[in-house]
Formats: structure tokens, sequence, C-alpha cells
């Protein structure tokens, strides 16, 4: 089979495809078919060397779904020819075929398509943990979402505006402006506008919003003049160290929070999924792919990852 192999770190020029071993599950293990290969920034931190559980050479990537092709002794709750979507893996996503433990398989709903599948888990799990899990939010509450035309930005404002939240986005584009609003979001601001964190106290009539979902590190300090009292802040994926104002935080009796879904316990893992599975079923949860490029191209989607004006989420096709 094909799959891109990274055999140094550095610039996405480095991840080329080519012919490697064909995957042989052990007992407890299946190996998936891929239709779609979703594609998230901490496959760029791998590729580039800044993650430090990553060692070279490897396959990236965490997102896809398929079919199961192949299948081990003593996994009895899948069957081949399954549509499913990947939760972690053991050989990386990027490929033709992906290897994984059976527990790392979930069930795709016959309503969703392979591409909503590969779209799935990253983004989801990780404003699903953002907001219920570490904000814990409530109905009534307001939200911002900053970078809401992004697949997690997407995924947060769908959750929150189906838990009976007020959401505000930022997006850098009218476009993407647009699209959080036909994601549910109640207002948008410009994040290239200086003056959207003034906005945003405008909206909520100087009162502030409860919780701020954050991608990016260097806006918390700004974050901390429009929480309201008791607000949370969640850092969810942004490695730039930063200052605060400790006071502009105690006053508030506010709180920065940090996720990372590599922390989800397994006990909460068979509820979110169950979560995903049903929000994709009845449509609650709608992933947005904003580009497919071919698997042989995958060097191009990680030029695009993290350039201004996303709109959902890339997909590469094997």
């Amino acid at each position: 089979m094909k799959a891109i192999r990274v055999r140094e770190f550095g610039l996405p020029q480095t991840m080329v495809l080519e012919e490697v071993a064909d995957l042989i599950p052990a007992n407890n293990q299946v190996v998936v078919k891929l239709n779609a290969i979703g594609v998230n920034p901490v496959d760029a931190y791998c590729r580039s060397g800044a993650a430090s559980w990553v060692s070279v050479p490897f396959t990236p990537g965490i997102d896809g779904a398929g079919t199961i092709a192949r299948i081990g002794a003593e996994v009895a709750h899948l069957q081949i020819g399954q549509r499913v979507y990947t939760a972690f893996n053991i050989s990386g996503t990027y490929a033709e075929e992906v290897l994984c433990e059976a527990s790392q398989v979930y069930p795709l709903p016959d309503s969703a398509t392979f591409e909503e599948g590969a779209a799935l888990f990253i983004p989801y799990a990780t404003a699903y943990r953002g907001l219920f899990q570490r904000s814990k939010i409530e109905a009534g509450e307001t939200v911002l979402v900053h970078g809401a035309s992004g697949a997690v930005g997407i995924a947060a404002t769908q959750f929150a505006v189906a838990a009976g939240c007020s959401v505000i986005g930022s997006a850098g584009t009218e476009q993407g402006q647009k699209l959080a609003r036909e994601q549910g979001a109640q207002h948008t601001v410009n994040h290239y506008d200086d003056g959207h964190f003034e906005q945003v106290l405008e909206i909520t009539n100087g009162r502030g919003v409860d919780v701020i979902i954050e991608p990016v590190s260097a806006n918390v300090k700004r974050d901390i003049a429009i929480l309201a009292n008791g607000g949370r802040i969640t850092v969810i994926g942004d490695r730039t160290p930063i200052e605060i104002d400790a006071q502009a935080l105690t006053s508030r009796d506010a709180a920065i929070l940090g996720t990372n879904i590599g922390n989800l316990p397994p006990s909460t893992m068979a509820g979110l999924h169950a979560i995903l599975f049903q929000g994709l079923k009845n449509k609650t949860l709608r992933p947005i792919i904003s580009q497919r490029i071919p698997l042989a191209e995958a060097s191009r989607s990680h030029e695009k990852l993290f350039k201004s004006g996303a709109l959902g989420k890339i997909i590469l096709i094997p």
C-alpha cells in the first residue's frame, strides 16, 4: 500500500508518498481502508519535530474514516466492511490503510459521509472537552469562539448553540463570519479589526462573556478584559508563552484553562463517541469540508493549514 512517510523533521516537503508493507492486525487490532483523511494542526507539529513523543520515520495523521478491511482474531464487536472513523491509531492515517487498536475505531452513521467522519474526532473532541469538561458551560451563558470558521471553531459553535448558549464568533473574513452565523453564532466580529474586543463588550452591553474558546494564546491578555465575573478562558492549542495581568484575572474570579484530548480518561471516551455518533446522525453536528487534496499532495495541505481565512476542515483523499 501507499503511505506518506516523514524521514526527517522539517518543512511540509519532508512528507513523501512511498510504497510500504501491508498492515497485519494482531488479535485485538483492525486495519481500516481509508476513504478520507483529516488534516489537523497537530499533524504539522509532529512533522516539524515540535511533538516530543514522535520519532522518525513515521506516517502522520490521527483522523480518518473508511471501512474495516482486516480484523484480529479476538475482535468481536466490529465486522469487515463496517463503516468507521478513527480516534487515534497505531500507524498514522496519511495512508491508504491504517492499523488501529479495536478500541480506537467507532461506527460511522449511515447518514454521514466518510469525509465528515474524517473531520470529526480531533475538532469535535477538542471542542467538547474545552466547552463541557474544562469551561463547564451552562445554558444561557455567552461564549466567544475565536477562529469560529476553522474546524474546531465550527465544532465549538455547534456544541455551544446546542447547549443553549449565546455564541459570538470571530473570523478573519466576511465569508468566515457568514459561515460562523450559519452554524448558529448570533453575532460575529472580524478578529483582524483592532476594535473587535471592544465590539464584544458592546454586544454584551458591557457585561463581558462567560467563556472564551481561544486557539491563539497571544490573545489571552486581552481576553481577560472582556470576561464577565466568573469567566473562563480555555486555550485549545497554541504553544506561545504569554504574560497575564493577574489583578485583572483575580478581580473577575476568572480562570485560564488548558485542554488536551490526550488527557481524556477512558471512562469518558465511550460517552464522547456516543455523543458524536448521535450528533452526526441527527445533524446537530455538521463538519464542514473546506478543501479536498490528493494524499500524494499532502505537503500542500500543510502549507494551507495555518493560512488565515480558514473555512472548515482540509481532507486528504487516498
